[in-house]
C-alpha cells in the first residue's frame, strides 16, 4: 500500500451488511457514492473508531488501526481521523474559536491561537472567530466544523454528507472550495454523498457501494461511460439498460453487433466477449438522438428505432422524453431542448424515431437487473 494511503477492508454480514474493499491515496478525493441505507455512514465510523465492524483491516499508511485476525483496534484518538458531519456538530455555547480549539489537545497552546486563526482563513472565516454558531448560517456552520476537523492535524478526512443541509448555492460554493482547501492539506479524503453531480465536480475516484457492498472504483469518466454492471449503471444515474446478446464482431468496421429485440444494433468493438453471449448494455441519455421531421440526417442511419412517446415533460429549457419501444416491452430515457420538442410535435402517446449513437453503447456482463419499466416506476416514485 502507498505512504499515507487509507486502505479499508471489511466484511459482515449484519446488522447493517458490509462488504467493502477499498484505498484512497494521498492526495485524492475518493468519493462514496449509494442510495440511502448502503452503508455508507457506517463505512466512515467504522474508519474513524466510531464502530467495530464483524471483521477486516483498516490501516493508514503503515500503522494498522483495525485487525480482527490480530485483535488491534485502535480508538479514535488514536487514528488521527478528521470527521465532517452533516449536521455540523458545533458546540453551540461555545464560539467559532473554542469550537476549533477543543480539538488541538494534541498542540501546546502557545501554538494553538495561530494555528486557529490560519485554519479560519483557510476556510474563509476570517473575522468570525468569536461568533457563536447561531450567529452563523449553515454554509459557515459547516466551513467551522471543517476548520475543527482540520485542527486535529489528521492524516486522513472523512466526509459524512457535509453540504446537504445548505441550498444548492452554498453548496456549489462549498464543493469548490473543498477541491481548493484539499490542494494545500494533501491528505486522502474519503467522501460520501448521495449526489452523483457533486460526486463527479470533486471526485478523483468514485466508489459506488449498494447493500453494503462495493460495487466499482474508478475515474467518474469511467464510472459514468463505463459502468461493469447494470447494477452500477442503474447507481449512477443511467436508465436506459437493456439485456441482448452479441452475435457478431467486424474487425473491419471495429463494430460489435448486439440483437435486442428485433433490432440488430452496432456498438463499441469488444471482440473479448465471446458471440452468443447474452449481455446487459447501457446507453447514456445523451446518445440518443432525435430524428427530425423537417431535415433527415445521416445520423438517422445508424441503429434507428421507432416507439411511442409514453411520458412527455418539458422541463424549463429541456424536456424530459421516455420511449415505449416493441409494444411496451422496454423503455427508453431521452432529453431534448424543449423548442427542438415543439418543432418536431413530441407530445405523449405520439409516434417517434430516434437513433442510438453506436460509440455510447456501452456491454456489461450479464447479471439479474432491473427492467426498463421497473426503472420509469421508481423514477415517478421518487418525483411524487
Amino acid at each position: 500500500m502507498p505512504l499515507d494511503a487509507v486502505s479499508v477492508r471489511v466484511k459482515q454480514p449484519g446488522p447493517i451488511p458490509l462488504d467493502i474493499d477499498l484505498t484512497c491515496r494521498k492526495g485524492e478525493i475518493l468519493v462514496i457514492v449509494g442510495p440511502s441505507g448502503s452503508g455508507k455512514t457506517t463505512l466512515l465510523r467504522s474508519i474513524a473508531g466510531l464502530y467495530k465492524p464483524a471483521s477486516g483491516k483498516i490501516s493508514c499508511g503503515s500503522r494498522t488501526w483495525f485487525d480482527t485476525d490480530k485483535k488491534t483496534n485502535i480508538n479514535i484518538q488514536g487514528r488521527r481521523v478528521g470527521m465532517v458531519f452533516q449536521n455540523y456538530a458545533l458546540f453551540p455555547h461555545l464560539n467559532a474559536m473554542q469550537n476549533i480549539n477543543i480539538a488541538m489537545g494534541h498542540l501546546p497552546k502557545e501554538y494553538r491561537t495561530g494555528r486557529m486563526h490560519e485554519l479560519l482563513e483557510t476556510v474563509h472565516m476570517t473575522g468570525m472567530a468569536q461568533r457563536y454558531p447561531a450567529q452563523l448560517s449553515g454554509g459557515q456552520q459547516q466551513r467551522i466544523a471543517l476548520a475543527r476537523a482540520l485542527a486535529r492535524d489528521p492524516e486522513v478526512l472523512l466526509l459524512d454528507e457535509p453540504f446537504s443541509a445548505v441550498d444548492q448555492q452554498t453548496r456549489r460554493k462549498l464543493v469548490r472550495e473543498l477541491v481548493q482547501i484539499h490542494k494545500q492539506i494533501r491528505i486522502p479524503v474519503i467522501h460520501v454523498t448521495h449526489d452523483l453531480n457533486e460526486a463527479k465536480r470533486v471526485a478523483d475516484r468514485i466508489c459506488i457501494i449498494h447493500h453494503g457492498k462495493s460495487l466499482q472504483i474508478d475515474t467518474p469518466e469511467i464510472i459514468m461511460t463505463k459502468p461493469i454492471s447494470a447494477e452500477v449503471a442503474y447507481q449512477t444515474g443511467n436508465y436506459n439498460i437493456f439485456s441482448g446478446q452479441v452475435i457478431n464482431h467486424d474487425s473491419g468496421t471495429k463494430k460489435t453487433f448486439i440483437q435486442w429485440k428485433d433490432y440488430t444494433l452496432e456498438s463499441v468493438y469488444r471482440p473479448d466477449i465471446r458471440c452468443g453471449s447474452e449481455i446487459d448494455w447501457m446507453i447514456p441519455a445523451e446518445n440518443l438522438i432525435l430524428h427530425r421531421r423537417d431535415r433527415p440526417s445521416k445520423g438517422e442511419r445508424e441503429n434507428p428505432v421507432t416507439g411511442t412517446i409514453e411520458e412527455f415533460y418539458p422541463l424549463g429549457e429541456s424536456s424530459s422524453v421516455t420511449i415505449s419501444v416493441q409494444e411496451g416491452e422496454e423503455l427508453l430515457h431521452m432529453v431534448v431542448p424543449t423548442h427542438v420538442a415543439r418543432r418536431n410535435g413530441l407530445d405523449q402517446g405520439g409516434p417517434v424515431s430516434v437513433s442510438l449513437l453506436a460509440e455510447g453503447i456501452h456491454l456489461m456482463s450479464k447479471q439479474q437487473r432491473i427492467g426498463s419499466r421497473e426503472i420509469l416506476e421508481e423514477t415517478n416514485t421518487d418525483k411524487q
